[in-house]
């Protein structure tokens, strides 16, 4: 059985990001393990094709939310990616940054390195902007 200094249990943005850097040094070997498929379905390519992945039970898990009463007690779908991509791969594209307020308030609560001119640079190295539209202090170009 072959070994690995870390196994990552899903292949979602975070599981990907978190390999990607703790073996990109070449000192570390890591295993990702993912329960979905590959990313190759049409839909996920495209945005609008978000109606046909996010109800494909070969992507995504399927939970709901418990019922509760100011929902009616009613469930709510909610959907999570279960494929290469994860939660990301079904989600029509979207990318939706935090209030830059929470980011400065988790930091105020004593969470170093979460203010909002702490993670701004790694929002704008994980944008790019091919038409170069947008604030440049705020959106990426990369």
């Amino acid at each position: 059985m072959e070994e690995f200094d870390y196994v990552i249990v899903g292949a979602g943005a975070a599981g990907c990001v978190l390999a990607n850097r703790l073996s990109a040094s070449g000192k570390h070997s890591v295993a990702i393990l993912e329960a979905g498929g590959k990313d190759n379905n049409i839909f996920i390519k495209i945005p609008a094709g978000f109606n046909k992945t996010v109800y494909n039970p070969k992507l995504n898990w399927g939970y709901e939310t418990a019922p509760g009463p100011y929902i009616d007690n009613r469930k709510i779908p909610f959907p999570r990616g279960k494929v290469i991509g994860g939660s990301g791969s079904i989600n029509g594209h979207l990318y939706v940054r935090g209030q830059s307020a929470d980011y400065d308030m988790w930091a105020q609560l004593g969470c170093r390195g979460w203010s909002w001119d702490d993670v701004l640079p790694y929002f704008k190295r994980a944008e790019t902007r091919g038409n170069g539209g947008g604030d440049p202090s705020v959106r990426g170009n990369n």
